[in-house]
Parts: C-alpha cells; sequence; structure tokens
C-alpha cells in the first residue's frame, strides 16, 4: 500500500501542509582538511564525508574519549564529582608546563577534585589533567588506553586505536572522521549532565584562567561544542556540534592548516548542512497507522503503527514528498501482543528508502471463546485464508 504523506496527515503531525516545490540543494562546499565529515546527530544520517575512514592521528580530540570515560565511571558509581585526584610527579612532568603541551597548570603531589579536572581537560585541553584521571581510574596511562580501546569498539569505533589519554604523538595512536563523529554523538546523548561542560567559554585553576580552544563558541551562538586538536602530524583539528531549530549537526575536520582554518572549514559544513536539510519526526511512535482485521480475537480489529518515534534527515521542503509503502500479513489471528511484527513499513523519498522495519500491533488482542474461534476458521476457511 502507498501513502503520500501529504495524505496521511498523521505522520507529521501537522494540520497544514507545505505546497509542494522542487527541492534544490547545491554541491557541498569544498573543505580544506584532510578528512571531513558531517553527520545529523539525532539520526545519524551522513550528510557531507570526504576520506571519512582514513585513520589520521586525532591529536587532543583524544581527550573527548578520556573525558567520556570519566563520565561513565561517575554514571555507574565508581567514581564521583568530588573525588580527589592525587596529581603525581609523572602526570606533572609530562603534562604541566614543562612538557611543551597544553596544560591545567597543576601542582605536582595536590589532590584535585574530578569535576575540575574534567573542567581542565575539556576546556583547556590539559594534558596533565588527563593522565592524572587516567592513573586514578585505571592505574596508569597504558591501562587506561586498553579501556578506551574496549569502550571505543562498544561505540562501534571500528577504525580506532589509541595508545594514551592525551593525544601526544604515538606510532599507532590513530583515528578516523566517522568515528569521532560517533564518539561525539555517544557524548551529547549518554551523558548530557557532563556535555554541557563543553560550552563554557574558559576555566581558571591555580589563579590562571584559560579560554576554550573552541573559538566557534564565541562566534556562533548555537554552537555548544565540542573540542580541537593539534599536533605536528595531526594539523589543526576540530570537532564541532551545533544546534538549531530541534536539529543538532556533528563536524569533523581533521588536518586542516591553521587555527581560523578549522574553524572556518568547520563552519562551512554546518552552515551547509543547517541551511538545506531539517530532522524531520516522518511518524509518531503508537499512533494507529493502519486498521487491521484480526481473527479469532476478542477485538475486531488491531492497529497497527510502530512503537518509537520515526526520525529521519530530509531536504528542507520535503516532508510532504515522501512517501509511506506498508505490506501487512494475509491472515491475523489472536492472540496477538503489542509490539508483534504483522508487517513491513518503507518511508522512501525521491525513490530512495529513507527507512525499512516492521508494522506492530500497538496493543494486545486476546483470543476470543471457543465458538468464536470456530466461526472465525469456517469464515477463513470459506474465504480461502485459512492456514
Amino acid at each position: 500500500m502507498y501513502w503520500s504523506f501529504a495524505q496521511a496527515v498523521l505522520l507529521a503531525g501537522a494540520s497544514q501542509l507545505a505546497i509542494a516545490r522542487d527541492i534544490i540543494i547545491p554541491k557541498p562546499p569544498q573543505v580544506a582538511a584532510k578528512a571531513y565529515i558531517l553527520i545529523d546527530a539525532q539520526t545519524g544520517h551522513v550528510l557531507i564525508e570526504e576520506q571519512a575512514d582514513s585513520q589520521l592521528p586525532p591529536a587532543s580530540l583524544t581527550k573527548i574519549m578520556t573525558s567520556y570515560i570519566v563520565s561513565e565511571e561517575v554514571a555507574r558509581g565508581d567514581l564521583s564529582e568530588q573525588d580527589k585526584v592525587y596529581i603525581t610527579d609523572d602526570a606533572w612532568r609530562r603534562g604541566g608546563t614543562s612538557s611543551g603541551g597544553s596544560t591545567m597548570f597543576l601542582k605536582p603531589r595536590t589532590e584535585v577534585e574530578v569535576i575540575d579536572l574534567l573542567r581542565g581537560v575539556i576546556i583547556q585541553s590539559g594534558n596533565d589533567a588527563s593522565i592524572a584521571l587516567a592513573q586514578h581510574i585505571a592505574g596508569s596511562e597504558g591501562a587506561f588506553a586498553d579501556v578506551m580501546n574496549q569502550t571505543a569498539t562498544l561505540l562501534g569505533m571500528q577504525n580506532t586505536h589509541f595508545k594514551n589519554a592525551t593525544g601526544w604523538p604515538a606510532e599507532g595512536h590513530l583515528t578516523t572522521a566517522r568515528d569521532l563523529a560517533l564518539l561525539a554523538q555517544a557524548t551529547i546523548y549518554d551523558h548530557p549532565d557532563h556535555y554541557g561542560l563543553y560550552a563554557e567559554q574558559s576555566f581558571t585553576y591555580n589563579g590562571i584562567k584559560q579560554d576554550n580552544r573552541n573559538s566557534l563558541l564565541f562566534r556562533d551562538s548555537s554552537v555548544d561544542g565540542l573540542k580541537t586538536g593539534h599536533t605536528e602530524a595531526a594539523g589543526y583539528c576540530l570537532v564541532a556540534t551545533a544546534d538549531k531549530e530541534g536539529m543538532r549537526l556533528i563536524s569533523v575536520v581533521l588536518g586542516t592548516r591553521s587555527k581560523e582554518a578549522r574553524a572556518v572549514e568547520s563552519q562551512k559544513l554546518l552552515s551547509y548542512g543547517f541551511r538545506y536539510y531539517s530532522t524531520h519526526t516522518a511518524i509518531k511512535g503508537q499512533q494507529p497507522l493502519l486498521d487491521e482485521r484480526i481473527w479469532q480475537g476478542l477485538n475486531k480489529q488491531v492497529s497497527l503503527g510502530v512503537i518509537d518515534d520515526i526520525t529521519l534527515t530530509i531536504p528542507r521542503g520535503a516532508s510532504d514528498k515522501l512517501e509511506m509503502v506498508t505490506t501487512v500479513d494475509d491472515t491475523i489471528k489472536a492472540p496477538v501482543a503489542v509490539g508483534q511484527p504483522l508487517g513491513t513499513l518503507a518511508i522512501t523519498y525521491d525513490g530512495e528508502t529513507l527507512y525499512q522495519g516492521s508494522l506492530v500491533a500497538l496493543y494486545d488482542v486476546e483470543q476470543s471463546g471457543f465458538f468464536a474461534r470456530l466461526w472465525d476458521s469456517l469464515m477463513l476457511f470459506i474465504n480461502g485464508l485459512l492456514s
């Protein structure tokens, strides 16, 4: 069965439909980076990509994973934001002022709360804070790297391998633009309480104020994360995310030529995505799409639909051009349980399938009594539907 979304108003929950018109989308912008990707954070739909699976050094983008693991530990109750972390001489020496890298300016042999160190990692990109947290959680930075790699596997980061908690250059310490987009997505949605730290524009510790290195936070009010990175081998990198009108995008650019370039190239991607695409709830969960005959049940009909909202990334203005294609089982017999697949649903746009899944029962239907079932069996036999 075919339905246009202009005919099935309930799918979009709208009382008025846009006038059909041609959808014009220009070619994606040219991006001066070794690799890049732009995705819809909610749906995971890839809007633009180039060399997104090329393994490259991530520099301090590594610290997104370091922070994610800290948030995981807090969420599990194995760590508290107020726990005191001892700053070892090693963390100070390899990550402090004399290291030549970004630092939180921690003092050795002191104790610092987890939440302050987390800010130091996220806002100040502190190598010392990253090493201190890694040592506190796993005993050593090497053991923490094992946790990082196991977590990467769980998140579906198939082409990533970490050697340390900071992103300091190391042979084999590599990731991809696609994997970093997945990590950003997990950071945003798995730990929303800590995600807000990425939007903070500065942090002062030990009397030293440092601004967030993500310059887009100061230029675009829709941007609220995530993280910059830079080494000679990695170039200038940025994972950025912005939210406009209910649509959140994540951009990753790796290997640009300067601080300004990573901001400009990221802004190109985000602006293109917001201008030409939208995140659209095509079908509301729990809303009946079809009412079908059910045999041998206490009810004569069962409503079919989907349990959860189906949200898609589509060209702006294309919501009335979507089509729904449904198939339903020839014979539906009770008992039926809520969520039981009884057909299929596909949503297409311009010949492309955007979604394919099951049509399910939206409520339980119990069997009728013996004589009612017997009668329905006779009707099924007469109609050639008995199986």
